[in-house]
């Protein structure tokens, strides 16, 4: 639903359900960038846009594993993918090609400790893919992310974990109840 191109305008619910999935459940962060590396390849402009806006929430408020699998080589490849004419640049829209370019260097500058980042996007520049930097624009792109914490209470009690994914994928509305109470419950303890 985060990236379904009928919808006339993007349904902000369903990116923030999708950001929740990918934090609760323990293969989000790994699975979650391919299954939008898919949606960000699409020959449908919107899809791809709806795409690339969800993967930058996904950057701002999916945890260090999720950043971690996007700043990798593997994923940063299918971005690149998207500029290139030897691959898929040769069809997708300007304006894709665009949102992607604003997106890395966005992400060079918000997080210059990624350096297979800004190699991607330097190389890029050298090979004459990316002309100049693009002026980032206020209402496009999101503001630089919160720091997260180094892990939840979830990633370090693999128990509760699995407890957590249990309750959530169950069909029964009074499992789907403990859970968020259960994620209620570790909230307030962190945020104190």
């Amino acid at each position: 639903k985060a990236t379904d191109p009928s919808m006339s305008e993007q349904d902000w619910s369903a990116i923030q359900n999708f950001c929740e999935q990918v934090n609760t459940d323990p293969n989000g962060p790994t699975h979650a960038p391919w299954l939008l590396a898919h949606k960000i390849q699409s020959p449908q402009e919107k899809e791809a846009l709806y795409a690339l806006t969800v993967l930058e929430m996904c950057m701002n408020h999916c945890g260090e594993k999720f950043h971690g699998e996007v700043a990798k080589f593997r994923f940063l490849n299918e971005l690149i993918k998207v500029l290139s004419p030897k691959y898929l640049g040769s069809w997708a829209t300007e304006k894709v090609k665009g949102r992607v370019i604003e997106i890395l260097f966005s992400w060079t500058v918000w997080f210059p400790e990624d350096v297979k980042i800004r190699d991607a996007y330097q190389m890029l520049k050298k090979q004459g893919i990316i002309k100049q930097d693009p002026k980032l624009p206020v209402d496009k792109i999101l503001p630089p992310p919160s720091p997260w914490p180094k892990s939840s209470i979830f990633d370090a009690d693999e128990e509760k974990s699995k407890l957590l994914t249990r309750l959530l994928k169950s069909s029964h509305p009074e499992d789907l109840q403990a859970a968020v109470l259960k994620v209620a419950v570790v909230y307030v303890i962190t945020a104190f």
